[in-house]
């Protein structure tokens, strides 16, 4: 059909390269897939799901996930849509209905916005995928241990680099997905490095 993967190889590529790789970027244009390629992978970790062509990483117990972008409206109605579905209709997204473990948690002061909701893995454990945003300012990325975290859009240096302390102890996976809306940026460059102007 439409969707098979060989058309889609930049994205097999993608997930092949978490095996090896603790940060990865998908850095293209509007309209490509870039969401609903972090959100799959996301959602095969949070289950320990994992389809038989998989040849990324695999977490054999539940995992602490991030999924954030740039504001909070944002992350409500493009993260958590795609994860979710529709806010009243939870478990029509990505993240199958049967897999959602009790009630998401509200977040507050944002409206229809979920916080954090609870996801059973395959292992017969319990992962849990918060949500988060940019304007929250990197305090709000401080904290405990996450084996990954999904950045939906470009962060700024802080954010990033306060997320990557997260991953430490875990050698946890980092996912980057973004159009470079602002141009040869330091995340830019950690990725591709050769594009450096020489001084």
């Amino acid at each position: 059909g439409p969707l098979r993967r060989e058309l889609y190889p930049k994205h097999l590529q993608f997930f092949e390269a978490g095996s090896e790789h603790q940060e990865r970027a998908a850095i293209s244009g509007n309209r490509c897939g870039k969401t609903v390629l972090s959100c799959y992978e996301t959602t095969s970790h949070l289950t320990g799901v994992y389809p038989n062509w998989w040849t990324g990483r695999r977490f054999d117990h539940p995992v602490d996930w991030w999924a954030a972008s740039d504001t909070s409206e944002t992350t409500r109605d493009i993260l958590q849509l795609e994860f979710l579905g529709q806010f009243n209709d939870i478990g029509t997204g990505m993240i199958p209905r049967e897999y959602l473990v009790g009630d998401a948690t509200r977040r507050r002061g944002v409206p229809d916005a979920i916080d954090t909701v609870r996801v059973k893995h395959a292992s017969g454990g319990i992962s849990s995928l918060g949500f988060k945003s940019y304007d929250q300012g990197r305090e709000k990325f401080q904290g405990t241990a996450k084996h990954g975290i999904s950045l939906d859009e470009e962060p700024d240096e802080k954010i990033y680099f306060e997320c990557l302390t997260r991953l430490m102890t875990t050698s946890g996976l980092m996912i980057c997905t973004f159009t470079p809306l602002m141009g040869m940026s330091s995340i830019v460059l950690r990725y591709m490095p050769e594009l450096a102007i020489a001084e």
